[in-house]
């Protein structure tokens, strides 16, 4: 489970960049968080506080993007500890996509090996930030972090298992390791002859823009196979002029940047939000990639959209979008060999000219 360290856990020594003080000072209560938005007197102050559940962690980065004074501030609910939380929905439980079960990861704890030529690394058990929908909120991490001994393992798992070609970067935050570490970790995975690419799942990039070093940029570019570096944002209001100049910087690196979102009830849950945030992210150099329906993760359902209304969604996004920022539709679900793209349903011989 995500918690309030939020300290890489592992670090060269160096001295500490920005981008890691500043989460040192960031929002570590939902008092504090409502007081620096001055929701002081909002209904929501009083309501209970679900940190006990899961912490709250904000950085100030993020916080600063969201409209003081405003409860129902898109940026605010996916953040906000809310008594929501303690409805215990039916079908809604602590591990969705039984990633903790034996027969769904390896004997390797950081590694989960669900899909034939991809495997995933839980790199690290803490996250920027602390998104109230993740899929991981009850995850514990702390029995998956690798260390040294363990990526050692990972790495001879790989040589074992020749059909493996692609290695993707998870968490909680990968990114929260610095760059010496993750040098150190990409170089050894790119020396896996069957290894073609390396994808990387990350919040911490359109949270923290200070992520993006000189030092990652020439990590990137230098690495001998091509990165997949897929953001997670949800909401056009999370892509300001910063962050747009940040990614730009990235695409010189030859990486490939793709977005996945959440579908969110009251968040982005209208199609002129999904409409313009594909807009957005395409002036920030990003292609839209997935759009997932809710993972039925236990203190979330306040959060779910009906699969009739995200289909519903997904027709005006084609209508008034072209194809290429049209982000798929999925659900993922335990035991299966991949996600399960939601379609419209329409039969070609039903479609009137």
């Amino acid at each position: 489970m995500h918690n309030d360290a939020i300290i890489p856990f592992f670090s060269s020594g160096l001295q500490s960049e920005s981008w890691q003080k500043q989460l040192t000072q960031g929002i570590k209560s939902k008092k504090q968080l409502l007081d620096y938005l001055e929701l002081e007197n909002s209904s929501i102050y009083a309501e209970i506080d679900a940190s006990e559940l899961f912490p709250t962690v904000v950085p100030l980065t993020f916080a600063n993007k969201i409209k003081k004074t405003t409860p129902d501030d898109p940026l605010l609910l996916q953040v906000l500890a809310s008594e929501r939380e303690f409805i215990q929905a039916e079908g809604f439980v602590e591990d969705p996509l039984s990633e903790q079960t034996p027969q769904q990861n390896s004997s390797l704890h950081p590694l989960l090996h669900k899909y034939e030529s991809r495997v995933l690394i839980v790199l690290t058990a803490a996250c920027a930030i602390n998104c109230r929908y993740c899929f991981r909120r009850h995850f514990p991490y702390r029995d998956y972090i690798p260390g040294q001994k363990g990526i050692d393992n990972i790495i001879h798992y790989l040589h074992k298992h020749p059909s493996v070609n692609e290695v993707i970067l998870s968490g909680g935050e990968p990114l929260l390791v610095d760059d010496h570490y993750l040098s150190g970790l990409l170089k050894a995975l790119c020396q896996q002859t069957e290894i073609s690419r390396i994808r990387i799942h990350s919040r911490m990039l359109s949270v923290l823009p200070a992520r993006i070093t000189p030092t990652l940029h020439q990590l990137f570019a230098t690495l001998p196979v091509p990165v997949i570096l897929v953001t997670h944002i949800n909401h056009g209001q999370e892509i300001d002029a910063e962050l747009i100049k940040k990614f730009k910087e990235l695409k010189s690196s030859n990486l490939t940047l793709l977005n996945q979102s959440v579908l969110l009830k009251d968040i982005n849950d209208k199609s002129e939000v999904l409409v313009e945030l594909s807009e957005s992210l395409f002036k920030a150099g990003i292609l839209p990639y997935y759009l997932h329906q809710l993972d039925a993760v236990a203190g979330a359902a306040h959060f779910n959209v009906t699969d009739s209304k995200a289909r519903k969604l997904l027709k005006i996004m084609l209508e008034k979008l072209p194809g290429f920022l049209v982000p798929k539709l999925v659900r993922e679900v335990s035991g299966f060999s991949s996600k399960i793209p939601l379609d419209l349903g329409i039969e070609p011989q039903n479609i009137k000219n």
